[in-house]
């Protein structure tokens, strides 16, 4: 059992947890526990390839392994039943490493950890054990609330970050994901991110296989915020050094529902006004979204299929 577990310091809060003995902070305990572990078709295309009903579609995917728990408590957590309710089953470090290797072997175009952080020590295990047959690149799916420790420990297992950037206010982080100083540690790990991988590189049908994607969703009643992540990502990392991904499917479910203005979608007014933002900075390469994309369909079921 990796050592970091019996103080954890992994993330930004450094609760200092023995979690062999009792939960740390985000709730995980010593041994890794997932929900599901499956080809995902609604990633970035240059993750999953084009979607189930888009042209060119082959049945592939992101292979992408879903953890349980998370170092941030936000209201809005689409994957609430794994990040807070902590569902999912509990795995050794060889059975994970082949997992990995089973998402490969099913034709998957990456290999996408999601909410790893918790569980980093046990994963970059998995990965050595794994390197010698893994060929696809390495994806570390997170809310972007990690230390500059952490970013540096995945260098050489880690091909592509994408990483969220979910606000500048600190009043805003603390209010809705419990993290006063998420911009704090989240701007200066992304552009740690950045060095590390250096800027987008793909392959010749299109998908990413080095870089790092920073996704930003837009939040109702929260313009003024987007735009400071916007200015800071314009201002802070370089020109053409990272895809933008500008999400527009914020549905309001988990703690949401009871918590104005969250308990709405945003406004096409609002999306629309964010994406004028974006372009008017140069941040024009990456994704937007439809405003269509606003979907609880998009949230995978947790079942444990591929654990």
């Amino acid at each position: 059992m990796p050592s970091a577990y019996t103080h954890c310091t992994l993330c930004p809060r450094r609760c200092g947890a023995d979690r062999t003995k009792k939960p740390g902070y985000c709730g995980a305990g010593g041994v890794v526990k997932a929900a599901r572990a499956a080809l995902h078709h609604w990633e970035e295309p240059c993750l999953s390839g084009p979607a189930p009903d888009a042209p060119g579609f082959t049945g592939a995917g992101s292979g992408t392994v879903f953890f349980s728990h998370c170092n941030l408590q936000c209201a809005f957590c689409q994957n609430h039943a794994i990040s807070a309710g902590g569902y999912g089953k509990e795995i050794t470090v060889p059975r994970l490493a082949e997992i990995f290797l089973e998402l490969q072997k099913k034709g998957a175009y990456n290999l996408n950890l999601v909410t790893p952080t918790p569980w980093l020590p046990s994963i970059i295990q998995a990965l050595t054990l794994a390197r010698p047959a893994l060929h696809i690149p390495v994806v570390y799916n997170t809310g972007g609330y990690e230390t500059l420790q952490a970013v540096a420990s995945l260098k050489g297992y880690v091909d592509i970050f994408v990483p969220d950037l979910k606000y500048v206010s600190t009043l805003l982080s603390a209010r809705y994901s419990g993290a006063p100083d998420y911009f704090e540690a989240a701007s200066r790990a992304i552009q740690a991110m950045c060095a590390q991988t250096g800027p987008p590189v793909f392959d010749s049908a299109g998908m990413l296989q080095r870089g790092v994607v920073i996704r930003h969703m837009v939040l109702p009643g929260c313009m003024a915020d987007s735009r400071a992540v916007l200015d800071w990502l314009a201002q802070a990392l370089p020109r053409g050094g990272f895809l933008l991904s500008l999400m527009s499917q914020y549905t309001p479910c988990y703690k949401a529902g009871k918590t104005p203005p969250l308990n709405r979608r945003i406004s096409t007014y609002e999306y629309r006004k964010i994406v004028d933002h974006a372009l008017s900075l140069g941040l024009d390469t990456g994704y937007m979204q439809e405003k269509s994309s606003a979907k609880e369909e998009y949230t995978p079921p947790f079942d444990l299929e591929g654990i």
